[in-house]
């Protein structure tokens, strides 16, 4: 129970990672203040205060991103700040206010209240891969992505990237606001984050798992980077924990491209009716290796990518946004 007696605070903590980040705290012993934009709303707080440990342990807060000054309570007394709030989602109208500035203005303003207040040892933020690999080098099978690689904004923005484009600039911002005013942060850049879901709301990674369990014909092509949730949250505490924790973490176990999933899929699930096509003529987008070297500095051992896509869908099921 290393954080007995500790306070720590989580931002959006009815997301998906960080649902489970607020799990793994209260399991370790600490006092978790957590804020959600709806403290009367039971799909984004009965899971919560459903956790073992959360009735004596779990104190919700209304905070949003875009107000400034709404996180100083929140984070108040706190010595590890979790910052996880972020909006992800592909089909957006206006980019900039339902995704950048969200991002970027919502970061900043969970900085500005750690940088007021004195008990915050250290900031862990949660990032993406979407801020470290997409820019103009290749990737291939030959090349190894790692901490030193950042995203390029232009790029992001002459494709259209909006999500991409979001989690650059806010973790671009956040480097900077943290070294003008002396914050120790450390960043958690997942790739495509899957696994069992607390929430009752279908989050985007886990909702591109059941687009193939539910009957679609076709499987995008696009090569990702999959991770489990309880990897990604237990790497935000290890990065609090840890003192010499510093920097960004790429937190990827496998590459795979979409069909991959699929054949991955078939051996798990073999009556289930899979894509068994590509969406379009294309060669097949190639994979690339990350580096997982820095992350297991942080003692994590990756849950394996199949493992993954299996308690994906079972939890799915499990929470009936399908059935087979």
């Amino acid at each position: 129970m290393s954080g007995a007696g500790k306070l720590v605070c989580v931002t959006g903590a009815s997301g998906y990672i960080a649902s489970w980040l607020v799990k793994l705290l209260l399991q370790r012993g600490y006092t978790v203040k957590a804020s959600v934009r709806d403290r009367n709303d039971p799909k984004k707080t009965a899971h919560l205060r459903a956790l073992v440990g959360a009735k004596e342990r779990l104190h919700l807060f209304k905070a949003n991103l875009l107000e400034e000054g709404s996180f100083d309570s929140v984070v108040e007394e706190c010595e590890a700040v979790f910052h996880t709030a972020s909006p992800f989602y592909h089909n957006v109208t206006d980019p900039q206010a339902e995704l950048i500035d969200p991002a970027v203005k919502g970061t900043l303003n969970v900085l500005g209240s750690c940088k007021k207040a004195s008990s915050v040892k250290r900031v862990v933020v949660t990032s993406s891969m979407a801020a470290v690999a997409y820019n103009r080098k290749p990737r291939n099978p030959d090349v190894v992505v790692d901490e030193t690689w950042f995203s390029d904004p232009e790029f992001c923005k002459e494709t259209n990237a909006w999500y991409l484009l979001s989690k650059t600039l806010a973790e671009a911002a956040a480097w900077k606001f943290a070294k003008e005013n002396g914050i120790d942060m450390v960043t958690i850049n997942p790739a495509m984050v899957i696994g069992p879901l607390l929430q009752p709301t279908l989050n985007t990674s886990a909702e591109a798992i059941l687009k193939l369990v539910n009957g679609t014909n076709t499987y995008p092509n696009a090569t990702l980077g999959w991770v489990n949730v309880k990897d990604v949250a237990n790497a935000h505490i290890q990065a609090f924990e840890i003192p010499s924790a510093s920097g960004r973490y790429c937190l990827v176990e496998s590459v795979v491209h979409y069909s991959g999933v699929v054949k991955i899929l078939h051996e798990l699930f073999p009556s289930f009716h899979l894509p068994n096509k590509c969406a379009d003529d294309k060669p097949h987008v190639p994979t690339y290796q990350v580096s997982k070297e820095k992350a297991k500095s942080l003692g994590i051992d990756f849950i394996p990518f199949k493992e993954s896509l299996k308690e994906t869908v079972e939890s799915l099921k499990e929470k009936n946004f399908f059935s087979f």
